[in-house]
């Protein structure tokens, strides 16, 4: 997952979307999903 160019989190996409560490991940995917 990237924020403003920079990554921020990386992994297998289950495990990002599934438990996601970083607040900005937690924070876009709340409003997405």
């Amino acid at each position: 997952f990237m924020d403003d160019g920079v990554v921020v989190e990386s992994g297998h996409p289950r495990d990002v979307l599934t438990n996601p560490q970083h607040d900005r991940t937690k924070s876009f995917l709340s409003k997405v999903l």
